[in-house]
């Protein structure tokens, strides 16, 4: 059995309370996690600020940079680790893992510290009407000690995403990792002890949200920034904390993505897109497409081409190479997805494929598995529709005009992404433009150049991260005027 103990200025501690950590795939246990109180909680804000006062405050960029090399490197020379890690804590495959995860979450690391050395701040040469001349310098600080609330479907790729460029503005983080997936951000704790990232720089908490450590980080005073990544309802309740002493936030929140399918579109194209964006990681991405229009000439086509197409995808362990799509983060996600899948039939729903849980192996059977399911006839107000499931299914359904699914892809709380299959470039263009998200992929989808911004409008969050604007929140812009 492991231990997943906290990781405070640069050692691994345990606390008296502590939780179990089961693999969803099986749902044996895989160890016992400690959970941070308000004694851990202290400590790692205090060691973080004296880490941002010590060395690390005083290393040079180019120092900084080479470390972050350093430590994506090392997670590189440790690949079959962080790849066990992160399927026995999320039930993926493990061909899913290296080839996402595990070389994106490295990744991170080297394009961040990229971003640092080569985006310029901005200089002006300013002359007053008497004559008074002065030269205006930008610079860039960092923010303090930001807190990261990372969540479970990508555990490693989505903590990097915010350690990355946190390290190379000069911040010290806290990072707590979600509860169910204590295991990567662990070994990554040890690789930056490895690689030798200052005590105090990098720190772990683990535990619950809600009264317990998440609630206690966002809280402390000590923090100077949070940046999150989960539901819309926890990103209110951080929202909340963060506005006593006015500290900047960072969300990336729920959505309902939609998926604009016209019938000049390329339809195998379509189909094999839509594919990966409905059942991608059992569903579970920010980003997955629940809503699926399709516009009427090709609808009955496209429907029986997707459903023929998920009708193949194989179910099965970590360890199974054949295996496309593994189970879901825990049995309790599996209950709510399973009452959607319900509550779906009793809306009226016409169930294409799917609609409960696969047999599988009797030493497999306990695990969280849930079958990839297509529904069509729903009306446009039903709760499957509106809410979100967070599992490998959509709602496909046929659409007569432009300005008609513009309007149904839009009539949603959320605004994340959005994907629009057409060889149309005028239409592409005209069409994403009216789509209220922050994301929006033409004929592909989740094609990500990390340069770009990266977040979502309405209740899908607030801010944006990615190249120039990860440097816009975690640091401060400061400006020093030089009269000459």
């Amino acid at each position: 059995m492991k231990e997943f103990k906290h990781f405070i200025n640069g050692q691994f501690v345990a606390s008296s309370s502590s939780f179990e950590n089961r693999c969803p795939a099986d749902n044996k246990l895989i160890g016992t996690v400690y959970e941070a109180g308000k004694a851990e909680v202290d400590t790692a804000v205090k060691a973080a600020n004296a880490a941002m006062k010590g060395p690390w405050g005083k290393l040079s960029l180019n120092a900084r940079v080479a470390l972050l090399y350093k430590v994506a490197d090392r997670i590189n020379e440790r690949f079959e680790e962080f790849v066990d890690a992160e399927a026995q804590d999320t039930g993926k495959p493990k061909s899913l893992a290296r080839h996402v995860d595990v070389p994106r979450g490295a990744a991170n690391f080297k394009i961040f510290a990229d971003v640092i050395k080569n985006v310029p701040t901005e200089a002006f040469r300013f002359e007053g009407p008497d004559g008074v001349q002065a030269t205006n310098i930008a610079h860039r600080t960092p923010k303090g000690v930001i807190a990261v609330i990372s969540p479970w479907n990508l555990p490693l790729l989505l903590t990097t995403w915010k350690v990355g460029p946190a390290l190379a503005c000069g911040n010290a983080v806290i990072v707590k990792p979600s509860e169910e997936t204590p295991a990567s951000t662990t070994l990554l704790a040890e690789v930056m002890n490895e690689c030798g990232v200052p005590p105090g720089v990098f720190n772990v908490v683990h535990g619950f949200g809600p009264a317990s450590t998440g609630e206690l980080l966002t809280s402390h005073p000590g923090i100077d920034a949070i940046t999150f990544t989960g539901e819309t309802a926890t990103g209110e309740a951080i929202m909340k904390a963060a506005s006593v002493g006015l500290r900047d936030i960072s969300l990336e929140c729920g959505g309902k993505n939609s998926a604009l399918v016209f019938a000049d579109c390329d339809l195998d194209k379509a189909v094999a897109g839509t594919m990966r964006s409905v059942f991608l990681n059992c569903g579970q991405v920010c980003l997955a497409t629940e809503r699926v229009y399709v516009e009427r000439p090709i609808f009955d086509e496209f429907v029986s081409k997707l459903a023929e197409a998920a009708n193949k995808i194989k179910v099965g362990p970590p360890d199974d190479t054949e295996a496309s799509m593994g189970s879901l983060i825990s049995q309790e996600h599996q209950q709510k997805v399973l009452g959607y899948y319900e509550l779906a039939v009793e809306e009226g729903a016409t169930v294409v494929l799917g609609g409960g849980v696969p047999d599988m192996p009797d030493d497999i059977n306990s695990g969280a598995w849930i079958e990839p399911t297509i529904w069509t006839g729903l009306a446009d107000g039903a709760r499957v529709v509106n809410e979100e499931i967070f599992g490998p299914c959509c709602h496909i359904r046929p659409f007569d005009n432009e300005d008609e699914v513009i309007a149904l892809a839009n009539d949603t709380a959320y605004g994340l992404g959005a994907s629009v299959w057409t060889e149309n470039s005028s239409r592409a263009i005209r069409v994403s433009e009216q789509l209220e998200v922050g994301m929006v992929w033409v004929n592909c989808w989740f094609l990500r150049d990390l340069r770009t911004p990266f977040g979502g409008a309405k209740q899908s969050g607030i801010g944006r991260e990615g190249g120039v604007h990860s440097l816009e929140f975690y640091t401060e812009l400061k400006n020093i005027c030089i009269q000459l």
